[in-house]
């Protein structure tokens, strides 16, 4: 009721100040074309009674004329069809946060999955390059100890070799010593050369002369 008081003293007013509500011709700036597919006022358009033409303003008072703009249809079949098309407008909207949501939701969960395959792929990568430097370390030590012990055989070789020689130049000094002795001792042991005596003309010494054979 009360309502309906306010809506009959505007009215009151506006009849009263009837030769400021006419049209001024601003209306025209604002005209809107029918939509598609839509109704005027589903697609948020909205009616001037004074000047006779559909509007797309957003006050509730026309900017020509100042008379009260109308947002619904006065038929009753029409107002029926607007408020079905609205229904389906804002299910037609949720459906499509719905859906919206739905994509978000995805593609954080893709997002997830690929930082979870990104992460499990760097520790497969991090624990096949630490395998694969102690293999690397593995493979140098026993290179080295390989290389160790071939330089211990190496010099081993070496000592054995060097002893040989020393044995053999030993036993070499050892021959000739004993080939040198040897040779004295047949020199030694050598019968003298046999002389003969010779019975020569005394002489006036009458001494005797011996010749060696």
């Amino acid at each position: 009721v009360h309502k309906i008081r306010i809506h009959i003293y505007i009215l009151i007013f506006h009849i009263i100040n009837s030769d400021s509500m006419t049209c001024k011709g601003i209306c025209i700036r604002y005209k809107a074309q029918k939509p598609v597919g839509t109704g005027r006022y589903a697609s948020g358009q909205r009616r001037c009674q004074i000047c006779e033409i559909f509007i797309k303003w957003e006050g509730l008072w026309c900017p020509c004329c100042g008379y009260r703009l109308r947002t619904k249809p006065r038929n009753l079949k029409y107002k029926a069809k607007l408020r079905a098309r609205v229904e389906a407008d804002s299910k037609e909207e949720a459906n499509a946060k719905k859906a919206a949501a739905a994509k978000k939701t995805r593609a954080t969960r893709a997002k997830k999955a690929a930082s979870e395959t990104t992460t499990k792929t760097k520790i497969k990568t991090k624990k096949t390059k630490t395998a694969k430097t102690k293999k690397t370390k593995a493979a140098s030590i026993d290179t080295s100890a390989v290389s160790t012990d071939n330089d211990k055989k190496r010099k081993a070789s070496k000592t054995t070799k060097k002893a040989k020689t020393k044995k053999a130049v030993a036993t070499k000094v050892a021959k000739t010593k004993k080939t040198t002795t040897t040779t004295g001792n047949t020199t030694s042991t050598k019968t003298p050369p046999k002389t003969k005596k010779i019975d020569v003309v005394p002489s006036d010494n009458h001494e005797k002369i011996l010749i060696k054979t």
